[in-house]
């Protein structure tokens, strides 16, 4: 029998939501990370003229691993061999495929609490032994080298994420520098989710391989490129474990849809459409940390990129859940509930996204200010 993993809450409620707009309600969608906007015009343009033109198969794109290469050339300066990547169905596969090529049953991997919670469960299911790291305002709710170092004993592998989520902070070049630090003296194979990149609102985001050039990236064209649906990823392996990875993919997912290949690399070259829809998400980010007071939310993990905010709902509630979902039948706003990303904590945190249009992010607030103003406060 496999092994028995938590649900996603956040779907859940969203489950809900989808319930009450069947029933007529208008609902305002801020439990997921999924962007508002649509994909670039020349990825759906060229997704038209395939559609016309190629009856399509199973494929690996030689052109967009080509340009996925050139990518952290230009962004990062590492230069990477393009047999090093891996297409994949979105990020999911990726960190199963770096999950699953590079640890044994029993591994025990560290990763920073709160953190996304895929991490944890895809962990479990895969039968290795996650190892959360409680993190909080001092460490900017990151995974610091201090911290890693103290394991004892070493983990086979670490977790990071920058920009992280559910909090959207930023690791610096530093920090970064430190984590390589330990995770090389102690033999810690470095996993990085960088599918925020792309997303920050002031500090510069780098990538794990500017520090360790073994570690296992995982990225995808949901985020910046604004394409989730599209179901398109990638993972950078190490060369010592691309012709590992190589064999699990065809195995495990053969390809990713060709289609959505011959999209993607049309999006790669729409950079400057893409940061438009970053401006549209740092004006919701500007309105959101705004009214966060007016809230009564004034504990909140600093937003530098990605699309959250993480915000300490105690003085409210400790139920997490409960919360969000009654805030969903008497206000129409889906939110994630806290308990997701830290199952020790969470009960007392809730994420807002704020990847939606302008107009729904100042319609949420509109409704989101007189409901917290109705609710009752603890006294503790």
């Amino acid at each position: 029998m496999g092994q028995d993993i938590d649900p996603f809450r956040a779907i859940s409620v969203s489950k809900r939501a989808h319930d009450l707009k069947a029933e007529g309600r208008r609902i305002l969608h801020m439990e997921f990370g999924q962007p508002s906007t649509p994909a670039p015009k020349a990825a759906i343009a060229k997704a038209h003229d395939v559609l016309d033109t190629d009856p399509m198969g199973y494929w690996e794109s030689r052109p967009l691993k080509a340009r996925i290469a050139q990518y952290y050339k230009d962004h990062y300066g590492v230069d990477l061999r393009p047999g090093r990547i891996t297409l994949t169905c979105g990020a999911s596969p990726a960190l199963v495929l770096a999950l699953s090529t590079t640890f044994n049953p029993g591994d025990r991997v560290a990763l920073a609490r709160p953190g996304y919670v895929a991490y944890r469960n895809t962990l479990r299911a895969l039968n290795l032994e996650p190892v959360e790291i409680a993190c909080g305002e001092e460490t900017r709710y990151q995974l610091s080298a201090a911290a890693l170092d103290a394991i004892d004993p070493a983990p086979a592998g670490v977790i990071i994420a920058s920009p992280a989520n559910p909090t959207g902070t930023i690791i610096p070049a530093d920090d970064l520098a430190a984590l390589a630090e330990v995770a090389k003296r102690k033999s810690i194979r470095v996993i990085s989710d960088e599918i925020y990149h792309g997303l920050s609102y002031g500090p510069e985001i780098h990538s794990m391989l500017e520090f360790d050039p073994d570690a296992y990236i995982v990225n995808s064209f949901s985020k910046y490129f604004s394409m989730p649906a599209w179901r398109l990823g990638w993972l950078v392996s190490p060369e010592d474990g691309a012709e590992r990875t190589s064999a699990y993919v065809g195995n495990l997912f053969l390809t990713p849809p060709s289609l959505s290949q011959h999209a993607g690399l049309a999006a790669m070259d729409s950079t400057a459409e893409l940061d438009r829809h970053v401006d549209v998400y740092r004006r919701n980010r500007e309105l959101m940390l705004e009214a966060m007071p007016r809230l009564g939310l004034e504990k909140i993990a600093p937003p530098d990129g990605a699309f959250y905010i993480y915000a300490d709902i105690s003085k409210y509630t400790d139920d997490s859940l409960a919360f969000c979902l009654k805030l969903l039948e008497e206000t129409g706003i889906a939110t994630a509930p806290g308990v997701d990303f830290d199952p020790a904590l969470g009960h007392k945190f809730m994420r807002f996204s704020f990847a939606l249009s302008t107009a729904q992010i100042e319609e949420a607030i509109s409704l989101l200010e007189p409901w917290f103003a109705r609710q009752p406060q603890s006294q503790s």
